[in-house]
């Protein structure tokens, strides 16, 4: 593929702009893309990294802007999905994202055939919606374990990344699949998702791709995951493997009289088997406010590895295959066809008759907020890798600006993902800027934040146990009530450095459903909790979550 360049935009409101803390606006970057031209052609050098290494103490992060996304859409080119790819991307425009991932499903089918005819089709997307950034990605069956996203900056190796990837590695294609304990296969197995880790990575070092980047998908659905494998693939290369599906997808799951009495939200359905992890607890296999054991968990397996002291981003999304309530059903497949000797599904037929489904549009319900001061490619991979997220439900925010800094600097300090370093004992403020919504969402609701809860947890560094999910020393320090507020305010919670270093993460709701959390009311009074199988609406218990900051305490 040659290399594109974005247009000079003469009408950037497409989309309408969200604020953030620091005054500057998705509306501003994008007119800013039409005025720089060629500083944001697909692969370019001028985007900045978003991190830098610093050695005194403090530290000032760039103003950013919020960049809207979901990494994990389907389309014909996935077997046990249904849309093409106009309507997803349609979709993904009418619900407000700037950018996507087509992730489709690994198999023979696949890769012999759809990824390059998905690769065609993509970039006609592409020249169709110069105002969205549409990457093409893999989802990956990992040895031993459940699904990833893969995906790759634009560029003439993309697909062929990809599908050397998906042949070299998938766990489906291989027969790779065994994770169990103590069954022969597992440790070969294991080991093999750690060299495909390894494998993206040099090709990424060798300038064969500018750059990819791996998500995990719904990793506590089936429970396969363990706490040991998803350490050992973020150490493979955590500038590759850079986070977790904090919350699945297929969020209209549990829509009360759609689906079934037995519906929870994200199918997170199922029961302990043979292939989990046995050190999960049979709770663990539920969405709590619709996101994952392992991040609604204060003091679960999500904080357990940012006590390490690293970062490990999350993300939401849509995971769309079949929309709830939508009309339209697969194609009949001509004579001679089907999905391994053609690599694509026969295009959606219209019915006028409400199908089965379980998600949302891409953008309709789950959001990703990445920070970038750049509008591009590079721009949303560099940020996602930063850990400048924040994610919602709902359309609960318009926009979150975070920032932690020293009571003594004047600058702007870091945000999320980003490193503070602070004397022990010394004081610093965290600020919390909250742009409320200003528009019913798409289910015609006005969402209202209701509560900003502050999460703290000590870093100690490496664990010596790697299947270890609990972080005992992270707990909810703080709760600010928020009913009732309008526009755009900021919170100023104070924090005091001790003698070890630490992170902060933030979490809130609208404040429908709450509970005493999974370890305790002592560690999180007023947590998100199951609902009822077959009851689920989600729009009536929406959430968001940020990536942590982190504060590294050094001596006198």
């Amino acid at each position: 593929m040659t290399e594109q360049r974005l247009p000079a935009w003469a009408d950037p409101s497409v989309s309408p702009a969200r604020l953030d803390a620091q005054g500057v606006s998705r509306r501003r970057l994008l007119r800013r893309a039409g005025l720089f031209g060629a500083a944001f052609a697909i692969g370019s050098a001028a985007t900045p990294a978003l991190a830098s290494p610093r050695g005194g103490f403090g530290g000032e992060d760039p103003r950013l802007a919020y960049l809207v996304g979901d990494h994990h859409v389907h389309s014909v080119y996935s077997h046990d999905a249904k849309y093409t790819f106009s309507q997803q991307a349609r979709a993904a425009a009418k619900y407000g994202l700037d950018w996507m991932v087509f992730n489709e499903h690994s198999n023979f089918g696949h890769a012999n055939h759809g990824a390059k005819l998905e690769h065609a089709e993509i970039v006609r997307a592409r020249a169709e919606n110069p105002r969205q950034l549409i990457f093409q990605g893999l989802e990956w069956y990992i040895p031993a374990a459940e699904h990833c996203t893969v995906f790759a900056t634009p560029g003439p190796h993309e697909t062929d990344l990809l599908t050397q990837f998906e042949l070299a590695y998938d766990g489906k294609l291989l027969g790779y699949t065994e994770g169990s304990a103590g069954a022969a296969d597992t440790a070969r197995n294991e080991a093999h998702a750690v060299k495909a880790i390894n494998w993206l990575a040099e090709q990424r070092r060798s300038g064969y791709v500018d750059d990819v980047l791996v998500l995990a998908n719904h990793p506590l659905r089936l429970g396969i995951d363990s706490p040991h494998e998803m350490r050992n693939w973020r150490d493979a290369a955590p500038e590759i493997m850079i986070g977790m599906e904090g919350a699945p997808g297929a969020q209209g799951a549990a829509i009360p009289g759609w689906r079934g009495s037995t519906s929870i939200r994200g199918e997170y359905e199922n029961k302990p088997t043979a292939q989990s992890w046995a050190g999960y607890p049979a709770d663990a296999f539920l969405t709590y406010g619709g996101f994952d054991w392992a991040t609604a968990t204060v003091g679960g397996l999500w904080d357990s590895m940012l006590a390490e002291g690293r970062l490990f981003t999350i993300t939401t999304n849509s995971d769309n295959h079949r929309t709830v309530f939508d009309t339209w059903k697969n194609g009949d497949w001509p004579a001679g066809q089907n999905f391994d000797n053609t690599g694509k599904l026969p295009d959606p037929v219209n019915t006028d008759t409400p199908q089965p489904g379980s998600d949302f549009w891409p953008g309709e319900f789950s959001r990703t907020h990445v920070g970038v001061t750049r509008y591009g490619y590079r721009a949303v991979m560099a940020g996602l890798r930063a850990g400048r997220v924040w994610l919602d439900h709902g359309h609960l925010l318009d926009g979150l600006d975070v920032r932690l800094r020293r009571d003594c600097d004047a600058g702007r300090g870091v945000t999320l993902g980003g490193r503070l370093r602070v004397r022990k004992g010394e004081r610093i403020t965290l600020y919390v800027t909250v742009t409320t919504a200003s528009r019913p969402n798409p289910q015609g609701i006005l969402p209202e934040l209701a509560h900003v809860d502050v999460i703290r947890g000590a870093v100690r560094g490496p664990v010596a146990d790697r299947d270890t999910w609990r972080a005992p020393d992270t707990r909810v320090v703080q709760t600010r009530d928020v009913s009732g507020r309008k526009g755009t305010y900021t919170l100023r919670i104070p924090l005091t450095a001790g003698e070890e270093s630490f992170y902060v993460r933030l979490r809130g709701s609208d404040g429908n459903r709450h509970g005493a959390g999974y370890l305790g009311a002592a560690v999180d009074p007023n947590g998100p909790v199951p609902h009822e199988p077959g009851n689920g609406d989600p729009w009536a218990d929406t959430w968001f979550y940020s990536n942590p900051i982190f504060v590294d305490v050094a001596g006198d």
